[in-house]
C-alpha cells in the first residue's frame, strides 16, 4: 500500500505546501507510521506522518519512537491534526463496522482532506502478502485496487477474504466484484504457460487479458509489482 500511494502519490505530495499524512488506527505498534514516514520521505523530504490511535495506551506507547516528521495522537475520524491532511491511510480500521457505516465513514474522513487529498482505506493479511483497498478523494471512492506477493497466490479470488469492508459481502452472483474476481481467475487459468517464466509473468498476462472487459486503470508498471487497479463505478455493490 505505501509502495503504491507513492508511485500514484507522491506528486501531489511533492506539490503541497505541507505534506501531511495520517496513519490511522495503527494499532498495537507504530511499525506501519514508520514505514509510511520512511516511504513518503523517499518521495519527498518534507513529508510528515501523524500517527492517529483511538486507545490512549497505544499512544503512549509509540511516544518513544517520535522524531522529526512523525508524532502520534490520540483520537479517531474526527482526524486531530491542524489543518488538513494530503493523505489519510486506514488500513484494516473498517473491518470491525458494519457495511451500512462505511459511507458514512467514508464522507468524514474526505471532509478532512486537503484540496487533491486521497484517503486509502482498505484492508490486508498480517504479514502483508495480500491486500485489497479503495482509494477516495473529496469527491468520493475513485478505484480499487488488489495487491499481493506473488509467490503465496494460487488463483486471484484468494483475495476476496481481503476485500474491504464495502466489497467483501458482495463477493456473491449477481454483485460485480463476484464478477470480477471470476473472470481474473479464468484469465489467470488460461495464463497457465506464462508459468514458466514465473508468477509475475503470469499475473501480467492475466491482467492484460482482463482489461478487455474492465476498467484497468493503471499499467503494466503496477501490474509488475502484483497490483491491478480497476475503476470503482466497475466494482461498486449493485445495490
Amino acid at each position: 500500500m505505501d509502495r503504491w500511494i507513492a508511485a500514484t502519490h507522491g506528486a501531489a505530495l511533492r506539490r503541497a505546501v505541507d505534506p501531511v499524512a495520517v496513519d490511522l488506527g495503527y494499532g498495537a505498534a507504530p511499525w506501519t507510521a514508520v514505514e509510511l514516514l520512511g516511504r513518503l520521505r523517499g518521495v519527498d523530504p518534507r513529508a510528515r506522518v501523524v500517527g492517529i490511535e483511538i486507545e490512549p495506551d497505544r499512544v503512549a506507547a509509540a511516544k518513544p519512537y517520535e522524531r522529526d516528521g512523525l508524532v502520534f495522537r490520540h483520537g479517531g475520524f474526527e482526524i486531530p491534526v491542524p489543518g488538513r491532511p494530503l493523505l489519510v491511510r486506514a488500513a484494516n480500521v473498517l473491518r470491525q463496522y458494519d457495511e451500512s457505516e462505511v459511507a458514512a465513514v467514508w464522507a468524514r474522513l474526505c471532509a478532512r482532506l486537503a484540496p487533491g487529498g486521497l484517503l486509502v482505506e482498505g484492508t490486508c493479511d498480517e504479514i502483508g502478502r495480500r491486500h485489497v483497498w479503495v482509494a477516495l478523494g473529496p469527491e468520493g471512492p475513485r478505484t480499487v485496487t488488489f495487491a499481493t506477493r506473488l509467490g503465496s497466490l494460487e488463483r486471484p479470488s484468494d483475495l476476496a477474504e481481503r476485500l474491504p469492508k464495502a466489497l467483501i459481502h458482495r463477493n456473491v452472483p449477481g454483485e460485480p466484484v463476484h464478477a470480477f474476481l471470476r473472470d481474473f481467475d479464468r484469465a489467470w487459468a488460461a495464463a497457465a504457460p506464462y508459468a514458466s517464466y514465473g508468477a509475475r509473468q503470469r499475473w501480467i498476462r492475466a491482467v492484460r487479458d482482463l482489461t478487455g472487459d474492465w476498467p484497468v486503470t493503471d499499467s503494466v508498471v503496477r501490474w509488475r509489482q502484483g497490483e491491478v487497479t480497476v475503476a470503482w463505478g466497475a466494482l461498486a455493490p449493485s445495490t
